[in-house]
């Protein structure tokens, strides 16, 4: 796609929902990456406004306040000041960070609505909906629970089953009860307004799929999907008493749907900012509906649909505004190749992690853009990240830094010496080191975040290999005027690592600019070799880093082992041990030993994998069973499995099944086919 010379850039990360603290994941999936994004803006001197707030509308909020017996203001008010604190901590420098709550998002949102409303660009909508008629509401998606059509989890919830991952609606639920009174629902009218996404179809495959070919394949390939299924319109409001009042006669007990207020936010804060300080920022329309200015949104790979479709279109649909340039969303961080999950505790949450490591800040920084999830999900692991701060960031980052200061203060006070003759030693490091900032440049400008972390720290590599050859300790008795040069390069690569990592390390490279004794630097000095003037008095020199060591680390696996052992206490209790039965009615099953000479997948079918096993009957027997969600049928041919042998056939998908694979579902929601611990024969039987 040609690029637009732009002005200005609006910058905005996904609104973290206040309902939890902040935790790796957010902060590996968005805010270092758009933080990182927005500083390299700022050190080239480029007009850039960074958005940020919490979202707290939406009906988890209402559960939780809920639960807790207080409002969901509280909720939010509590949630709201600690992600504030946590971003503010880590460096994510928003230029305003608000929320959905305040007077200025309720009227805009409000507004924008009630425009397209008047505009008739909405439609009305009468549907049939779930309705608790003991608490006298309708009940959104979460305030519904049942039994998975699916994998029959009895405590699967109105749009999700936990345990089997399907997507669902109230209505497909087994069994439904209102978790605000327990009572079984009822189905009732109510009207709704939605948002046409099939008429703006053309337009979104024109925009995106023809307009934005540059965007990561991961953005693209999932828009890409969107596209390719007939869009339906989509649902902008919602029965609830928790969120912003749905302007229209005729709508009291409506509120906004949430992703349709939460966007908005992004705009409601930018005019929030630019009231409180014109001067600074002009007026909000130029930061989203002049031509002149890019929009680029961060986010998780869960939002794209709502920053790459919904969104748009409701601004399409308004009229004025202009489309994201790009949203560059990223896949999600597990945790020692564990999903992260804030209901099992599984997570390293931003306010712990200062309180056992304090002021290292950067090192988390660091390791999370190391490994961030760019294009594919990604694994965080302690042992991981002791390694990379112990080998990388201070064994070669700042090993040099220190090496370069400690020897210019012992052999020149601490003053930046003069430069003599340059030799082959000096040509080959400056040559290695010369075009950093066209390399990085061109990363950070393709959103590349780990590739151009990779450049910057190959400075401190060139550096560490150019101090070794140079071996200034060795020279100094017998040439000081070639040590000089060795003190005044290293020098120069010390300030170029200042810059270089600013985006990405921004305390360690503030203390490095204080150990240089220079308030700032400009983005364009990176690659020079004359940014800091012989005769410079430099400060007292401190180590950059220091060592993390493993009881710091088995601190933290003792943590979540802690967290292990809860949940599966906690799932162990959750479930109901089923009626006892009698010995007699225990051997009437015939459990017995079987091969899997072969599996594949059923043709139409997304639960089902068909077994061929060997039962020792000479004879194979055809088996059915529901678990492809949770293996490939490849990973389970050669496997002895447990089966049930005396089950009556049973006709699915026009195949007879002749028996029942034995599984044991994980506390997790994991699956995993019950195996022998040794090869048994075909046919053996179990009791």
């Amino acid at each position: 796609m040609e690029q637009k010379n732009y002005k200005r850039t609006t910058v905005t990360a996904a609104l973290p929902y206040a309902n939890g603290g902040v935790h790796i994941g957010h902060l590996a999936g968005v805010y270092v990456p758009a933080d990182i994004y927005v500083r390299y803006l700022r050190l080239q001197k480029k007009p850039v406004m960074f958005i940020g707030g919490s979202d707290e509308h939406g009906v988890p909020i209402t559960i939780r306040a809920r639960k807790e017996g207080i409002t969901p203001q509280d909720v939010v008010d509590r949630y709201h000041e600690m992600i504030k604190k946590s971003f503010e901590e880590f460096g994510i420098s928003f230029d305003i960070y608000s929320r959905t709550t305040s007077k200025t998002h309720h009227q805009f949102a409000a507004d924008f609505f009630r425009k397209l409303y008047d505009e008739g660009k909405l439609v009305e909508e009468t549907t049939r909906q779930l309705y608790d008629e003991e608490a006298h509401q309708f009940l959104a998606d979460r305030y519904v629970t049942g039994e998975c059509p699916y994998c029959h989890n009895e405590g699967a919830y109105g749009d999700q089953c936990e345990k089997c991952g399907h997507d669902l609606s109230p209505t497909e639920l087994i069994n439904p009860k209102s978790t605000i009174s327990g009572s079984t629902p009822v189905m009732k009218e109510t009207k709704n307004w939605y948002l046409p996404l099939n008429l703006y179809q053309d337009w979104l495959k024109e925009w995106i799929l023809e307009g934005h070919k540059e965007w990561r394949p991961n953005v693209y390939g999932q828009c890409k999907s969107w596209l390719e299924m007939d869009l339906q319109p989509r649902a902008m409001t919602r029965d609830l008493d928790w969120g912003i009042p749905v302007p229209v006669e005729g709508a009291e007990g409506k509120v906004l749907y949430v992703w349709f207020d939460a966007p908005i936010g992004y705009i409601s804060n930018t005019k929030e900012l630019c009231e409180s300080n014109p001067g600074r920022w002009g007026t909000w329309q130029q930061w989203w509906q002049q031509d002149d200015t890019r929009l680029v949104h961060f986010i998780g790979k869960d939002n794209i649909v709502f920053h790459c479709i919904i969104f748009p279109v409701m601004m399409k649909a308004h009229g004025g505004y202009i489309m994201p340039d790009n949203v560059p969303a990223n896949e999600f961080l597990n945790l020692e190749d564990d999903k992260i999950s804030t209901s099992r505790n599984w997570a390293v949450w931003l306010h712990e992690y200062l309180v056992d490591f304090p002021g290292k800040q950067d090192v988390l920084r660091y390791v999370l853009t190391a490994n961030a999830p760019e294009t594919k999900d990604n694994n965080f692991t302690w042992h991981d990240f002791q390694e990379r701060n112990n080998s990388e960031l201070v064994a070669i980052y700042g090993n040099f830094v220190n090496r370069a200061l400690q020897l210019t203060k012992k052999y020149w006070n601490g003053v930046v010496p003069p430069c003599g003759t340059l030799t082959d030693i000096e040509q080959q490091a400056i040559s290695e080191f010369k075009d950093v900032k066209e390399r990085m440049e061109q990363l950070l400008d393709q959103f590349k975040f780990r590739e151009a972390l990779k450049e910057a720290m190959n400075l401190a590599r060139i550096g560490n290999k150019y101090i070794t050859d140079g071996e200034p300790w060795k020279v100094w008795k017998t040439d000081p005027k070639r040590v000089e040069t060795i003190l005044y390069i290293s020098l120069q690569l010390v300030a170029n690592l200042a810059i270089a990592f600013e985006p990405f390390l921004p305390f360690s490279s503030k203390k490095l600019r204080q150990m240089l004794n220079i308030d700032s630097f400009d983005w364009n000095q990176l690659g020079q070799t004359d940014i800091l003037a012989p005769g410079h008095q430099l400060a007292e020199p401190e180590l950059l880093f220091e060592k993390i060591e493993d009881e710091a680390i088995k601190a933290q696996y003792d943590k979540l082992e802690q967290s292990r052992k809860e949940n599966q206490a906690a799932a162990y209790k959750a479930k109901t041990v089923k009626d006892t039965v009698t010995f007699e009615d225990f051997e009437k099953l015939d459990i017995r030993v079987g091969h899997v000479k072969a599996c594949e997948k059923v043709k139409k079918s997304k639960k089902l994998l068909k077994f061929t096993i060997d039962d020792g009957s000479g004879t194979d027997r055809t088996i059915l069973s529901g678990i492809a969600a949770y293996y490939e049928p490849e990973d389970l041919i050669g496997k002895d499995v447990l089966f049930i042998a005396n089950f009556p056939p049973r006709q699915m998908m026009g195949i007879e099944s002749q028996g029942m694979i034995l599984s044991a579902l994980n506390y997790d929601g994991s699956l995993s086919v019950t195996t022998t611990l040794s090869q048994v024969k075909p046919g053996s039987q179990v009791g």
